[in-house]
């Protein structure tokens, strides 16, 4: 998948935060490509989620990357994503690409 700034995808959420994964694309682990939902415009867990692509988390001691996604058109900062990624982010080395 070629990625664009601002790339529209889906996104199943199987857990009981907005964390889930993109069917059909592989990650760097084997395992179907795993993804942050950040937008203020969610407040309840999820089961599926449209969005955009807007950032990529990179870990430095890891084979995988998180992409984030948010609700079509919505801004979010570097600090949004980082406090919202530190539950997970704070045990790797990562830095974050905005798309």
């Amino acid at each position: 998948m070629e990625l664009t700034i601002r790339k529209s995808c889906t996104a199943v959420i199987d857990r009981p935060i907005n964390y889930g994964y993109i069917q059909n694309l592989i990650g760097g682990d084997g395992e179907w490509q795993d993804v942050y939902i950040i937008s203020e415009n969610v407040s309840a867990p999820l089961e599926v989620f449209e969005g955009e692509l807007v950032a990529i988390s990179h870990r430095a001691d890891d084979v995988e990357t998180k992409w984030i996604l948010t609700t079509a058109g919505e801004l979010v900062t570097y600090d949004q994503i980082k406090q919202a990624t530190h539950f997970l982010e704070q045990y790797f080395t990562s830095t974050i690409e905005l798309l």
